[in-house]
């Protein structure tokens, strides 16, 4: 089982000493997927609990990997998170391990906008199944009832940020519309 830790989203907040509690009494709890905001002081709590063998939580980054520098460094594991480039959040796990810490940080801020985009309460989903779309992963972006929809004003401030992007990343050179 794995425990999802979302405050934002589910209007719960657990402290280190409730998941702590969990996982010592649920020994199907194999996995803590952390999406507090940003929650590092959590993270660090729940280490040190796993240092003590008290605890056997594996945090992981999730709200789209906007904290997965910070994450690595006090958690260093691999996101379980969604985003609509993936292998950008592969290749900074990557970039890390291997101490590349400034390419780390350069690929981060370039993707850090389109990141930020698409984790907008709401709408974020629409933003990366469009992205998704767009980079031929997906045949169409709809969701299921009741989804947001893109209106055309935010597929023109993500093509925006696609543009941007490419710049740096070739990765989101994208045929045009």
């Amino acid at each position: 089982m794995v425990v999802q830790d979302y405050p934002l989203s589910f209007a719960v907040q657990m402290s280190p000493g409730v998941i702590r509690r969990m996982v010592q009494a649920l020994p199907s709890v194999v996995m803590l997927k952390h999406e507090d905001w940003p929650g590092l002081d959590k993270i660090s709590a729940l280490r040190a609990f796993e240092a003590e063998a008290a605890c056997a939580a594996w945090p992981f980054c999730g709200n789209g990997g906007l904290f997965l520098i910070k994450s690595l460094a006090v958690a260093p594991t691999a996101p379980a998170t969604g985003y609509a480039f993936a292998e950008m959040l592969c290749d900074m796990v990557q970039l890390w391990r291997a101490g590349q810490a400034d390419a780390m940080y350069d690929l981060f801020d370039a993707h850090l906008p389109l990141l930020r985009y698409e984790q907008q309460p709401g709408v974020g989903l629409a933003v990366r199944k469009y992205v998704l779309m767009r980079r031929g992963l997906l045949a169409h972006d709809t969701q299921r009832q009741p989804g947001a929809v893109l209106p055309p004003a935010a597929r023109a401030e993500v093509e925006h940020l696609l543009r941007r992007l490419a710049r740096r990343d070739a990765r989101a050179q994208l045929p045009k519309l």
